[in-house]
């Protein structure tokens, strides 16, 4: 029987799948979590993309520019959001001691290659869609 490309392609997925899965649960038993279930959680909630995407277009934004960028979202869960993305590494908050106190958010070194990653990613799927 011969192989096709086809075949070839999906054997080399599988065993990239397979080495991600080992590399994955020696990860979880050295520090006791998935980093890769918990950051995708992180990234594929509903508001953290629009966060993400905001603070790389803008650089810096201050929360209520967010808020009026990103449409429908609420301050609570504005909040909790960018909470959890700085939990997480992804953003980083500063804040200055002024009257009253300015607070500003930016994204990490990690936050920004997140971000091109995601857009990277959705292109691939709007391309993918389109076809």
């Amino acid at each position: 029987m011969k192989v096709t490309k086809t075949d070839n392609q999906d054997l080399i997925l599988k065993n990239k799948i397979e080495l991600f899965f080992k590399h994955s649960i020696a990860n979880k038993k050295d520090t006791g979590f998935c980093v890769v279930k918990d950051i995708m959680s992180v990234v594929t909630d509903k508001w953290s993309l629009f966060v993400i995407y905001n603070l790389g277009y803008f650089q810096v934004l201050r929360f209520n520019e967010l808020k009026k960028n990103i449409k429908g979202v609420s301050s609570r869960m504005l909040s909790v959001t960018l909470k959890k993305l700085e939990t997480h590494d992804v953003i980083e908050r500063t804040v200055y001691a002024e009257v009253p106190p300015r607070v500003e958010y930016i994204l990490t070194p990690f936050g920004k290659e997140l971000a091109d990653k995601a857009v990277d990613l959705n292109s691939w799927f709007l391309n993918f869609k389109d076809v």
